[in-house]
């Protein structure tokens, strides 16, 4: 059973994550919601309930907007991190 409350797209965009004491890296997204983005990642390191922080780039069109957002590891597989957004912080 489905439980997001926001339907996930495929994404096609970088995004930048900022680990706590190990700086950044450029990731490429594989899906993307309201809430939520899973990235394509190798293994960082991360663990469940790590805040991280993200800034990606969504094209809306003629306009291009940068979006930042502090998130935490929702889960790490063998493919990547599922991240949960804070959608009240917004760039």
């Amino acid at each position: 059973m489905e439980r997001r409350l926001h339907t996930r797209h495929r994404a096609k965009t970088t995004v930048y994550i900022s680990l706590p004491g190990k700086g950044g890296r450029l990731c490429r997204a594989h899906n993307l919601s309201a809430n939520g983005v899973f990235i394509e990642t190798e293994d960082l390191g991360l663990r469940k309930g790590t805040f991280v922080e993200l800034a990606f780039a969504i094209n809306l069109g003629k306009v291009t907007r940068i979006h930042r957002r502090k998130a935490v590891v929702a889960h790490v597989s063998g493919g990547g991190t599922g991240l949960r957004m804070d959608s009240q912080n917004t760039g």
